[in-house]
């Protein structure tokens, strides 16, 4: 089985010889039938003529030295081109110009110059025909029995990318992979050319072309990374020319995923959109986060959303007293709950259903658990259902904010942490605007007892970060059911741009700068460069192994209500100040009085439970004068200059 497949992934799986004796043998016996038929049909003597056997001799004598001459078999079948049938052509065209002047001026034919020019183009359509015939009869065995040598061949053949202590060492552990057979190591440039690292192989590439042919020629069926970063490094260019040729593109698990030394099939995963974006993660000392929340009792609101059970999820691995998750969605905490069962058995976690609009609800959380730190999570997030709902945004992300914030000073929390949004900065719409409301209130609150006017122990701190790839209801999952479904894939806009990054970053960040000593800050993130969407549909399409508006159509459907076309840069020099982290920044905000804060979330919770959404939004434009609507029915309400 070995044999065979290695000469079905050589590059000719027939000897050169083999190919000629077939041509030969085809060629002669089109000769045979040519002359046969035209007895058959013009009369004459029978087949068994004597001159009949002088026609035989002469034509694999004459269609030799013509294939000889032009290399036909020399042509690799499953290549051929059009002008490897011209070849063919042109040598059958000798064979038959010799023939018909043997048969003119030898003395043993006795033929008449009708029947000579019948029988010779008679001989080179049937010729090529059949060895045309023939070449399509190699093709479609070969391809029968590579299908089931590879199905039977049950590992597939990777290359590693790079010759790096890392890929090398990723190579030495797919050893004893029962899925995965390593062929060899891959590496951009003539550089390391007849190389062999470790035993190894490398192969090099500098085109889409070469690496077509690369993987074709040895049927390579994937490339497998070591890390994020050289999926990165080779965004533009290898990963592209990979999708381009229906290769997998494979990341490898980390050392500590990888179980008793031995790489199983579910650890390897193929790439995602998620890889290819952003800069290179911020790297955070987790020892010291560990530190600071190993022993506590921690509560966690909107625990079942997606930042709020990732941050779960990471607590839970710090060797926290006990996780209290508080979230009002029934399904997504009830799996939640199921996936904590199974992935952290020893640790104490209480999943509890609850609104952080009902103060009683929050109030019995708070007295029956103490948590000692809160993170606050919970919030509507939308933009263009919140500009739709104005009133249960201000109720959630507003009062319900405020209320959780009241509890945490009521029964001395050491620290809140809250989790906001870019949306924040300048906001256009309904749900940025309560974003910063939230901060407002929270921030003056945390400045009232620094200044003494509020006792309490209570530490406040807010983050504001960006999108986060892969979120519930974000443009990742979304684009990948459109793709899934066919298409089309909706962009509102050729132009809009966005921040990214991953979830399990974001709320490292987060929980960093909850670390830091700096109370009653805001803190920024530094998001890298923005991505256009239309770019990241289009590579989305190209990772499915589609082309880009031929399989799947993207649309442009005019921005949504409150919807930004580009989302302001959130930490450079002129709105931040640094801290000890160079990625992590403090927001320059203007401070308002926790009476006038106060006072403005009590009325805008009055308004909102109302349904008073003229006097709510002015309310909320006059607090917020940086907040003028976008493609939304509130214009009407910005305050003018």
């Amino acid at each position: 089985m070995s044999n065979l497949l290695s000469k079905l992934r050589s590059e000719r799986y027939l000897s050169a010889w083999v190919i000629l004796l077939s041509d030969l043998v085809v060629s002669t016996f089109s000769s045979f039938l040519s002359m046969f038929l035209l007895w058959v049909f013009i009369g004459g003597k029978t087949i068994l003529a004597p001159q009949h056997g002088w026609w035989m001799g002469f034509a694999l004598l004459f269609a030799g030295i013509f294939f000889l001459l032009f290399r036909t078999y020399r042509i690799i079948v499953r290549h051929s081109s059009l002008r490897d049938l011209g070849r063919i052509v042109t040598a059958v065209m000798g064979k038959d110009v010799l023939l018909a002047a043997a048969l003119l001026l030898l003395p043993m034919f006795t033929m008449s110059l009708r029947q000579i020019v019948a029988v010779v183009l008679l001989d080179f359509l049937l010729t090529i025909s059949a060895l045309i015939l023939l070449r399509i009869v190699m093709v479609l065995v070969y391809d029968l029995v590579r299908k089931s040598v590879r199905n039977a061949h049950r590992k597939t053949r990777v290359l590693v990318y790079g010759v790096d202590s890392k890929s090398v060492a990723l190579a030495m552990r797919f050893k004893e992979s029962t899925h995965y057979a390593i062929h060899g190591l891959l590496t951009p440039g003539h550089r390391m050319k007849n190389s062999s690292v470790s035993g190894l192989h490398v192969y090099y590439f500098e085109t889409a072309e070469e690496i077509e042919h690369l993987c074709e020629r040895y049927d390579i069926g994937a490339v497998l990374f070591a890390t994020q970063e050289g999926v990165k490094e080779e965004k533009n260019r290898l990963v592209h020319y990979l999708t381009e040729a229906k290769v997998k593109v494979l990341i490898a698990p980390p050392l500590d995923e990888v179980s008793e030394g031995v790489v199983m099939k579910q650890n390897v995963r193929e790439v995602k959109i998620e890889d290819l974006l952003g800069r290179p993660e911020i790297k955070i000392s987790m020892d010291e986060i560990m530190a600071n929340f190993r022993g506590k009792e921690v509560l966690v609101t909107g625990a079942a959303g997606s930042i709020g059970s990732e941050l779960c999820r990471q607590l839970a691995g710090f060797g926290v007293k006990e996780l209290i998750l508080f979230d009002n969605a029934e399904t997504p905490l009830h799996n939640l709950r199921l996936e904590f069962e199974e992935r952290f058995p020893d640790l104490k976690f209480v999943p509890v259903i609850g609104d952080v609009r009902q103060l009683p609800r929050l109030d019995f959380v708070f007295r029956k658990y103490h948590p000692q730190v809160v993170f606050h999570a919970a919030a509507y997030k939308h933009v263009p259902l919140m500009e739709e709902n104005p009133c249960e945004a201000v109720l959630v992300n507003v009062a319900g904010s405020r209320n959780v914030a009241d509890k945490c000073l009521e029964y001395g929390i050491e620290k809140m942490v809250m989790v906001s949004t870019d949306k924040a900065v300048n906001p256009t719409n309904i749900m940025g605007c309560t974003k910063r409301l939230a901060e407002i209130y929270v921030q003056s609150l945390g400045l009232a007892i620094e200044k003494g006017e509020k006792q309490g122990r209570t530490r406040f701190v807010t983050t504001r970060f960006g999108n986060v790839l892969g979120s519930n209801g974000s443009v990742i999952p979304r684009f990948s059911a459109q793709i899934a479904k066919g298409g089309p894939v909706t962009v509102t806009h050729p132009e809009i741009t966005r921040f990214f990054m991953t979830i399990p970053e974001a709320c490292r960040l987060v929980m960093e700068a909850a670390t830091m000593g700096e109370n009653n800050r805001i803190f920024v993130f530094d998001m890298g460069e923005s991505v256009k969407i239309r770019h990241l549909a289009r590579r989305m399409i190209e990772l499915a192994g589609l082309v880009p508006d031929k399989d799947i159509k993207i649309e442009y459907t005019g921005l949504r209500p409150g919807e930004k076309l580009y989302e302001e840069v959130l930490s450079n020099a002129e709105n931040t100040i640094p801290t000890s982290h160079k990625r992590i920044h403090v927001a320059k905000v203007r401070e308002y009085a926790y009476a006038e804060a106060l006072a403005v979330v009590d009325e805008l919770e009055r308004l909102s439970r109302e349904v008073e959404i003229p006097d709510m939004v002015r309310l909320m434009k006059n607090t917020v004068p940086e907040f003028i609507s976008k493609n939304s029915v509130y214009e009407v309400y910005d305050v003018k200059a």
